[in-house]
């Protein structure tokens, strides 16, 4: 299966994990690829007008992995900036991830998981698999891995 995983990362931790799903992809024999969505000022407190500089294209993937960071409590305003750039998603599987600082999922995760899962449908791809990594968390490996097992099932 030919499967993109996009995503949308200020720090490197959502990075780090969606090239995780990737690895364990590839070692299931699926074609990936890791594109990454990028602004002209990527500052999480931006206020104004988002300019998206690397918009990445769905359209390619049969099956397609989004995910972003919590800010202020919901989905990265970046994120929600290319969710409303996306094309029909109809025939195409997909999965979401989100990373975030706090340890508690009621501060934001389980919120932004939800706004990509709506965005994505709306678009037509019923989302099959998600996944929350609490970075400040001790169990954050844990909690790594079994994002990285859910959603390489895709």
């Amino acid at each position: 299966m030919n499967i993109g995983i996009i995503i949308y990362s200020h720090t490197g931790n959502t990075l780090s994990v969606g090239e995780k799903i990737m690895e364990a992809l590839l070692d299931k024999g699926h074609s990936v690829r890791l594109e990454q969505i990028s602004a002209e000022n990527d500052d999480p407190q931006v206020k104004g007008p988002i300019r998206l500089t690397m918009i990445p294209d769905p359209s390619p993937y049969d099956a397609v992995i989004f995910g972003g960071p919590v800010a202020g409590a919901q989905l990265s305003p970046f994120m929600k900036e290319y969710l409303t750039r996306l094309p029909a998603l109809r025939d195409k599987k997909a999965a979401c991830f989100v990373t975030q600082h706090f340890k508690l999922k009621w501060m934001g995760s389980t919120r932004a998981v939800k706004q990509i899962t709506r965005a994505v449908t709306q678009r037509g791809a019923p989302v099959i698999a998600s996944g929350i990594v609490q970075w400040s968390s001790e169990a954050r490996e844990e909690q790594i891995q079994k994002v990285v097992d859910s959603l390489s099932r895709i």
